[in-house]
């Protein structure tokens, strides 16, 4: 077994316990291999395994990466999980099947306007900076309501649920948790949130998406 396969492993084994402890079905959580930074070849080692579901920071790092991969193994999934420029746009909405960082309503405009010029639509959610947290992308919690009509009503974009980064150093829960009641409200079923250190959490408090990189492929130098 590759040192990728056993990482997958691990990680799918903590996500069934966590399900199963909150009393949630277990098929109830997808995980999401977050390969930025990482080769084709580890990827490929991921597909070998059985997986299907990746995640990209950049644009233009997936843009090099992916498209010989999704030639070769047409049932994968790409997730973009890093901020998005107006600018990507167009090579986003062509690429991936999930952008998870919607966080302003310009964003919103020009992705809606590149689907309709496309006929591509991947499906999309709103980045809440849930720390509200000056660094970091996303919609303040305050305003994710009206990021979610906006993308709804004025664009009809097909928003399907939400995102966030918690602050590194804080208890994830009460972040999560947050998370949670602005999709209850809004009525939307997916929750993307939990990373390497707290996935497991996150999955306790209802994420049905959780974005894995390290704790699968391990940790790599970046210049």
């Amino acid at each position: 077994m590759s040192d990728v396969a056993a990482g997958l492993a691990a990680v799918r084994s903590h996500i069934a316990q966590a399900a199963v402890a909150a009393g949630r079905a277990v098929d109830a959580v997808t995980l999401v291999a977050v390969s930025k930074t990482h080769p084709a070849e580890a990827v490929k080692e991921a597909i070998a395994a059985g997986h299907r579901v990746f995640g990209e920071n950049r644009v233009q790092e997936a843009a090099a990466k992916f498209p010989a991969l999704k030639a070769a193994c047409p049932g994968l999934e790409l997730h973009l999980i890093g901020p998005l420029q107006t600018n990507k746009v167009r090579d986003a909405v062509a690429l991936f099947d999930v952008i998870e960082t919607i966080d302003r309503p310009k964003l919103a405009r020009v992705v809606a306007e590149e689907m309709l010029r496309s006929g591509r639509r991947p499906r999309v959610l709103v980045q809440v900076n849930i720390g509200r947290e000056a660094q970091k992308a996303g919609i303040d919690p305050d305003q994710a309501d009206a990021l979610i009509a906006v993308c709804r009503r004025q664009y009809a974009l097909p928003l399907v649920g939400l995102m966030c980064i918690p602050p590194a150093e804080a208890d994830p829960a009460p972040y999560f948790r947050l998370l949670a009641e602005i999709a209850g409200r809004n009525q939307l079923d997916v929750l993307s949130m939990g990373m390497s250190g707290d996935y497991a959490v996150a999955v306790g408090l209802g994420a049905t998406h959780v974005r894995v990189g390290t704790a699968i492929f391990g940790h790599r130098d970046v210049p």
